[in-house]
């Protein structure tokens, strides 16, 4: 294990020049304390977790102290926001401080959200909030445990900083790693501006770092664009699985590796809503969970038409035409996992619509619901599941033919709940606990968020002693109102 001074850089995204990002160096904030570090994150630098006790760790990430090693870059790109075109939005309140070399050959970016100001904030301060990074924070590493892509937080650091958004605040700082930052939106800027010349370089950049094997391909642009769709139909059949809402899925929020990126107003389903909507700025109802899948499709087309100088009109619309397909593989093969189905037969499609049909409406807790299922046997879990429902005669039937379904696998029961607990959470990262914790990091308890980010750092499991954080969440806490602000 390595300590912070051993860690080895290697900035190819700053080499690509000063067309790409603008060279910036972190705003320190006061008083830096830090509030929660993530020993996983830390492993993919090779980091000893001891380092995170070390006075050198928060000042490091609290913009106080910088490796001789790391170029400090703030990014530009633009993107579609709530389906209108921004010329140019950029790292506004972040900086990539570098990249990292692990002892695996593995690269992470070094991303720090609350830096301060850059060219591209926009009139902003260029800070984020405690609570904003906390939330961020458990959600990159929940999912991650979830087996959900995503980016990743070794850490977040809090500080004495005031900042104002709907009142006072304080600012916070939060370290992000992702193997690259490149978003669709960067692709989109170049395009817009007609620059084909950085456009290419920057779909250089992205082949040889990130899909080297695109580059032995007779097309090796349009091999890019397909691993990036095939990437994104997985990931949002895995957000639709489990119930996660994203909140703000602006072309310039998707990741070119197909993760998810840049948490906001984000949530997991309560009782089921397919029309929940997660963000209340979100008036239209755009990124409402039912519209994921339509809006990541849009977003693909977006990133797409920003390749057209690399790629074929046709073969990109061609490619566009498998997402769906993809996507409805992932997710009804997710789907059976969730219901306890080792094969696929024709009629689960139907079964699991009606199920969702069944949910609507009712007192249905969705994530609660496939975690009891798999507790006892299938007529036992039923029976006891039944109350929740609404219309108990569409239950009844339903539950007949999911019966008579499962049959066919022909489980013990004892294989089957273990089987189907391994891929239904018991604990689940619900607003209202994100809530209680961020309320007691404000008043300087940070105990709370480290006890939270280590139950859900193992959510499958059976953890004595922590079952409040798997009870279904009280009236108030399903209706949160979270918001872009941060």
């Amino acid at each position: 294990m390595k300590s912070l001074s051993e860690l080895t850089f290697d900035n190819r995204f700053a080499r690509l020049g000063d067309a790409f990002s603008t060279p910036v160096l972190p705003e320190p904030i006061a008083e830096p304390r830090l509030v929660v570090a993530s020993t996983a994150a830390m492993a993919l630098l090779d980091l000893d977790p001891a380092e995170a006790d070390s006075e050198v760790f928060a000042q490091l990430f609290a913009g106080h102290k910088l490796w001789n090693e790391a170029e400090p870059r703030a990014m530009v790109y633009s993107g579609h926001q709530f389906g209108g075109y921004t010329p140019r939005l950029g790292d506004g309140r972040g900086l990539l401080l570098g990249e990292v070399l692990n002892e695996a050959g593995e690269h992470w970016d070094l991303h720090l959200k609350g830096a301060g100001q850059t060219p591209y904030s926009r009139m902003g301060d260029g800070r984020a909030v405690l609570r904003s990074s906390i939330r961020e924070f458990l959600a990159s590493e929940y999912l991650h445990a979830l087996g959900i892509p995503s980016s990743r937080a070794l850490c977040v650091t809090a500080s004495s900083t005031p900042v104002w958004r709907e009142k006072q605040e304080t600012a916070a700082m939060l370290l992000r790693l992702a193997q690259s930052h490149v978003r669709f939106g960067h692709f989109e800027y170049f395009y817009y501006t007609q620059q084909p010349e950085l456009l290419k370089q920057l779909g250089e950049h992205v082949l040889s770092c990130h899909f080297p094997d695109c580059l032995e391909q007779e097309q090796p642009y349009l091999a890019m664009f397909r691993q990036v769709l095939e990437r994104n139909a997985e990931l949002i059949a895995y957000w639709q699985a489990y119930g996660f809402c994203h909140g703000v899925m602006n072309s310039d929020n998707m990741s070119i590796l197909g993760i998810t990126f840049d948490y906001g107003p984000y949530a997991f389903l309560d009782d089921f809503d397919a029309q929940h909507i997660c963000n209340h700025s979100d008036d239209s109802g755009r990124y409402s969970f039912s519209n994921q899948v339509p809006i990541a499709q849009w977003n693909l087309a977006a990133l797409g038409q920003a390749l057209t100088p690399l790629v074929e009109v046709e073969a990109l619309r061609d490619s566009l035409g498998l997402f769906l397909p993809l996507y409805q593989t992932h997710y009804l093969d997710l789907m059976r996992r969730r219901l306890g189905w080792l094969s696929g037969c024709e009629s689960d499609e139907a079964l699991i619509q009606r199920l969702l049909q069944l949910m609507q409406g009712s007192a249905v807790d969705y994530n609660n619901f496939f975690r009891e299922l798999g507790d006892s046997a299938p007529a036992q879990a039923l029976a006891r599941l039944r109350d929740d429902f609404t219309d108990l005669a569409g239950f009844d039937a339903w539950a007949a033919d999911y019966r008579a379904r499962s049959a066919e696998d022909g489980a013990e029961q004892e294989q089957r709940r273990l089987r189907m607990h391994g891929v239904n959470p018991k604990y689940i990262l619900r607003n209202y606990l994100a809530q209680q914790v961020i309320e007691a990091a404000e008043q300087g308890d940070y105990a709370p968020v480290r006890e939270l980010h280590q139950v859900l750092s193992r959510p499958f499991e059976e953890q004595p002693g922590y079952e409040r954080y798997a009870q279904r969440p009280p009236q108030w806490g399903k209706h949160l109102e979270i918001s872009c602000s941060s």
